[in-house]
């Protein structure tokens, strides 16, 4: 059986390129309201890039922390294709379903 981060790293593998998600959504598509503690799972990743968890943002469209710096997170973000404008990105145009 898959631990907790095992788990919201497995979810956050389905974001493609291009798209975000937000930590609210990857607790919820788990079933529960532990936003912090996916939060955590992903800055313990040691996985990335294979488990993006750049692609993870703040409900509210900002960017949020990053292991390696939010101004990292921001380039390689925008790498990808996504427009973002001071450190927030439009989640209607940008969020991934999970």
């Amino acid at each position: 059986m898959m631990d907790f981060n095992q788990r919201v790293w497995k979810v956050c593998k389905r974001i493609p390129k291009g798209k975000i998600s937000t930590y609210k959504e990857i607790a919820k598509s788990l079933n529960t309201k532990a936003y912090r503690a996916v939060g955590n799972a992903l800055n313990k990743n040691p996985h990335a890039p294979i488990v993006p968890c750049h692609r993870v943002i703040n409900s509210d469209g900002k960017v949020g922390g990053f292991a390696s710096g939010s101004k990292k997170k921001i380039a390689i973000l925008r790498k990808e294709g996504i427009e973002i404008r001071n450190n927030k990105i439009d989640l209607k145009r940008y969020l991934f379903k999970l």
